[in-house]
């Protein structure tokens, strides 16, 4: 099995930072991309930072300047820091991992559980 495991979240005040971690581990071999995505309370998800196993990075407009994705070498570990927040950044995040088992498995997207950020004062 796959596993996704976010860190890093919690209270912080408009205009501060916060760093997020995601580490895939388990049973994953080659990991082609990995995401941060977000859901505030009455939204829907979305897609807030993506990088690839070549270093392309991409990002939502909102986020664009304040935000940077990074990955370590094995590019099974992502990192999402965060800065000059604001109250509408509030939201758990989600980290998503593509990647596949083995050298023969089906490429799928896996999730991990989240973790809550909160910005207010």
């Amino acid at each position: 099995q796959v596993q996704v495991v976010e860190s890093g979240g919690g209270l912080v005040r408009p205009g501060g930072s916060l760093r997020l971690s995601c580490v895939a581990s388990g049973s994953i071999s080659d990991v082609y991309a990995m995401s941060w995505w977000r859901q505030a309370p009455g939204k829907s998800r979305e897609l807030v930072a993506s990088i690839t196993n070549t270093g392309s990075e991409n990002y939502v407009d909102s986020v664009r300047g304040r935000f940077t994705v990074s990955r370590d070498n094995a590019e099974k570990t992502v990192h999402l820091q965060m800065n000059k927040l604001k109250p509408e950044d509030t939201a758990v995040y989600y980290c998503n991992t593509y990647g596949r088992e083995g050298m023969n498995g089906r490429p799928s997207y896996y999730w991990g559980q989240g973790t809550q950020v909160t910005v207010s004062s």
